[in-house]
C-alpha cells in the first residue's frame, strides 16, 4: 500500500511535470507504431489487385488498435500542456470553457485540437479499410498529422527560422519512416521479413542521409555558439548525434551482410539492435521537444524584433535589383521539398540510363529551371521581398503559379515514375501499379476535367485574395509555404491538362484546351482590374504591422501587383497557346501519316484503304436511296 504526503499526486503539479516527457515519448512512440503498421499493410505485404489480404487482418487490427493510442495520447498529451499551462492540477485542467478556449484561442492548442481531428479521421478509415488506397490515405494523414504542428514548434522561434523549421520537419519525417519501417519490419515473421528487407533497405538508405543532414543543420541553426553546447539542450543534441552515427553504422553493417547473402539470424539481431538505439533516440527526440534551446545575445536581440517574430524575417534594406538578385535566406521546408524531388528526378534518370534507355535532356532542362525558379521566388531575393511588399509577393505568386509549373509539367515526372518505378510482386500492385491506378481514377478524371482544373486555377485567385484568407496565411510559416504549394499545384494541374504530355486519363481535343486557355486569359484579367481597382487592402493589415520604411503607400503597392499579375500572367498562358496549336498541329501530321501507312498496307496487301472503303460506304448507301424513291 502506497501512503502519499503531503500533496495528492494527482492535484500536484509535480506528477504535470513527470507527465510532459512521459506523455511525448507516448505520443512518438503511437505514431512509429501506427507508420510501421501502415507500412506492413501498404508496402511489405502483398496486396490482391488493390485489395487487402486475409494475412494483413492480424496486422490491421494492430493498426487500429496504434491509431486508437495516438488519438486517446494525443487527447492526453493536450491536457496534460494545459494543465502545465495554467499552472494547476490535472483535475483543475478538465473544465470545458477552458478546454475550448485553449483549443481554439493558442496556437498550442489548435495545433492539438488539429492533431485529434485528423488522427479521429485516420481512426474512421481504418475502420472501414478494405482497398489499399485506404491505407495510403491513412498512412498520408498520419505523417501530415504529425509534421503540420512542427511549423510552429520552438524551432519557429530560434535563429535561421526558415531553415530551423525546414529541419526539424524533414528530421521528424525521415526518422519516422526509418524508425517506423524498421519496426514494421521486426514484428514480420522471418520469410516475410526476408522478403522486403531489401525492399526497407532502400528507404533506411534515404531516410539516414535525411535524418544526418537535417540532424546537423538543426543543431548548427540551434547552437550556433559555442556556449550553446555546454547547455543541457546541447548535451542532449550530442548524445543524440553520437546515437546516430551508431545507427549509421549498424544499419551499415546490416546492409553488407544483406548484400553477402548472410544468415538471418544475424540479420535479425542487427534489426533489433538497431530498432533498440532507434528508440533511445526516439526517447531523446521527445526530451529535447519539451526543453528549450539556449540563447545567445543575438537570439535576445532577435526575439525584440517584431518583424521576425511575424514574418521569421529581419526587415531588409530597400529593394535593389542587386538585393533582388543574390539576396538568399533559405525556406528550410520549401528548399528541402526541391532537394527531394530533385534527387528522385536524378535517381530515376539515373535508372534508364543504367538500362539503357534514353530520357531526353530537353526534358531534365525543363525541370532544372522549374526548380530554379521556384527556389528564387521561395528562398532567393524575391522570395525575401516577398514578405514585405505585395507587388513583390505577386511576383512570386506568378512565377510559381505560371512559370514554374509549365517546366515541371515539361519535364514529365510521371512518365519518368512509371518509367523506373518497381513493379509489385505477384499479383500486388506495387508503386507503378498504384501509380497507374491513381492516374485512371474517378478522382483524377474530375480534376483533369478542364473546367474543373480551370476553377482550382483561377477560382483559388479570387477565394484568396477577396477574403481575409490571404492575411491569416501571411500571418504563419505554415500557411505561407502552404500559400506556395498551392500555387504550384494548382498551375501543374492546369497546364497539364493543356500542354501535358505525361499520360492523362482524359483525352481533351484541343480545341477545348484552347477555349479553356482563352477562358483562363480572361478570368485573370478580371481578376487583375479587380484588384487594380480596390480602395482598401486585401492583407488584413499584414503589411501594416511590419512598418517598413520604403515604399509606404500599401494601396499603391497593391494596385501595382494587380498590375504586375495582368502583366505576367498573360504570357505564359499565351506561350500555352503557341504550344496547344503546335501541339495540334503534329497531332495532325501524325494522322495523316498513320493514314497514308495504313493506304501503303492496304495497297500493298491487294485490299482498299480506309478511304477507298468510306466512299464505297456512301455509293451503298447512296444507290440504297435511289431504290428507295424508285420503289
Amino acid at each position: 500500500m502506497f501512503i502519499f504526503r503531503g500533496a495528492h499526486p494527482f492535484t500536484s503539479n509535480t506528477l504535470v511535470n513527470f507527465l510532459i516527457p512521459v506523455t511525448k515519448s507516448a505520443y512518438f512512440l503511437a505514431t512509429l507504431a501506427l507508420v510501421g503498421l501502415l507500412m506492413v499493410l501498404g508496402f511489405y505485404l502483398s496486396d490482391d489487385h488493390g485489395k487487402l489480404t486475409k494475412q494483413g487482418d492480424r496486422y490491421l487490427a494492430l493498426t487500429k488498435l496504434a491509431a486508437l493510442v495516438l488519438l486517446f495520447s494525443t487527447i492526453g498529451s493536450a491536457l496534460i500542456e494545459l494543465a502545465n499551462l495554467l499552472g494547476a492540477s490535472i483535475l483543475n485542467a478538465f473544465d470545458l470553457t477552458t478546454i475550448h478556449s485553449y483549443l481554439t484561442q493558442t496556437t498550442t492548442g489548435r495545433n492539438f485540437l488539429f492533431q485529434i481531428i485528423v488522427f479521429a479521421l485516420v481512426c474512421l478509415l481504418l475502420a472501414a479499410a478494405k482497398k489499399i488506397s485506404v491505407i495510403y490515405w491513412c498512412f498520408g494523414l498520419t505523417l501530415f498529422g504529425t509534421l503540420a504542428p512542427l511549423f510552429s514548434s520552438h524551432a519557429a522561434s530560434a535563429g535561421n527560422h526558415g531553415l530551423a523549421i525546414g529541419t526539424i520537419v524533414f528530421h521528424v519525417g525521415a526518422l519516422s519512416l526509418w524508425v517506423g519501417g524498421l519496426f514494421g519490419l521486426v514484428i514480420l515473421p522471418l520469410g516475410e521479413r526476408a522478403r522486403n528487407i531489401t525492399r526497407f533497405s532502400s528507404l533506411a538508405l534515404w531516410s539516414a542521409i535525411i535524418v544526418a543532414i537535417s540532424g546537423a543543420l538543426a543543431a548548427w541553426s540551434r547552437l550556433h555558439f559555442i556556449a550553446g553546447w555546454s547547455s543541457f539542450y546541447g548535451f542532449l543534441i550530442a548524445v543524440k548525434i553520437v546515437l546516430m552515427v551508431i545507427l549509421i553504422a549498424i544499419a551499415a553493417k546490416q546492409r553488407k551482410k544483406i548484400a553477402e547473402n548472410s544468415e538471418l539470424a544475424s540479420r535479425s539481431r542487427l534489426l533489433a539492435n538497431e530498432l533498440f538505439l532507434m528508440g533511445i533516440t526516439v526517447v531523446i527526440g521527445a526530451w529535447l521537444s519539451t526543453t528549450a534551446p539556449p540563447t545567445s545575445a543575438a537570439d535576445i536581440r532577435a526575439e525584440s524584433d517584431p518583424v521576425l517574430g511575424i514574418t521569421g524575417l529581419s526587415a531588409p534594406h530597400v529593394p535593389n535589383l542587386s538585393r533582388i538578385l543574390w539576396g538568399y535566406s533559405p525556406d528550410g521546408v520549401m528548399l528541402g521539398f526541391l532537394i527531394l524531388i530533385t534527387a528522385l528526378y536524378i535517381k530515376g534518370v539515373r535508372v534508364l540510363a543504367k538500362r539503357g534507355d534514353k530520357w531526353p535532356v530537353g526534358r531534365t532542362v525543363a525541370f532544372a529551371s522549374a526548380v530554379a525558379v521556384t527556389d528564387f521566388a521561395t528562398s532567393g531575393g524575391l522570395g525575401i521581398y516577398a514578405h514585405f511588399a505585395f507587388s513583390y509577393h505577386m511576383i512570386s505568386h506568378m512565377l510559381l503559379g505560371m512559370v514554374a509549373p509549365i517546366g515541371f509539367v515539361l519535364s514529365a515526372p510521371i512518365t519518368l515514375a512509371m518509367r523506373t518505378l518497381p513493379i509489385g510482386r505477384g499479383e500486388e500492385r506495387g508503386l507503378r501499379g498504384t501509380l497507374i491506378s491513381a492516374i485512371h481514377s474517378r478522382y483524377s478524371k474530375i480534376i483533369t476535367f478542364p473546367v474543373t482544373a480551370l476553377i482550382i486555377f483561377d477560382g483559388s485567385l479570387f477565394a484568396l485574395y477577396m477574403t481575409p484568407l490571404f492575411g491569416s496565411l501571411m500571418k504563419s510559416h505554415g500557411g505561407h509555404f502552404l500559400m506556395n504549394i498551392h500555387f504550384l499545384l494548382a498551375g501543374y494541374l492546369f497546364f497539364y491538362v493543356i500542354v501535358g504530355i505525361d499520360p492523362n486519363p482524359r483525352k481533351i481535343p484541343h480545341i477545348v484546351r484552347i477555349i479553356t486557355l482563352f477562358a483562363a486569359m480572361s478570368i485573370h484579367a478580371y481578376f487583375s482590374i479587380a484588384l487594380l481597382s480596390t480602395s482598401t487592402l486585401v492583407d488584413g493589415g499584414f503589411y501594416a504591422s511590419l512598418h517598413r520604411t520604403w515604399n509606404t503607400n500599401l494601396l499603391t503597392d497593391q494596385h501595382l501587383g494587380g498590375a504586375i499579375g495582368w502583366a505576367m500572367g498573360e504570357i505564359p498562358i499565351l506561350i500555352a497557346l503557341v504550344a496547344t496549336f503546335i501541339q495540334w498541329t503534329r497531332d495532325d501530321s501524325k494522322e495523316v501519316r498513320r493514314i497514308d501507312r495504313a493506304a501503303d498496307r492496304a495497297e500493298a496487301m491487294g485490299e482498299d484503304d480506309e478511304l477507298a472503303k468510306y466512299n464505297k460506304y456512301l455509293a451503298k448507301l447512296n444507290k440504297y436511296d435511289e431504290l428507295n424513291r424508285e420503289g
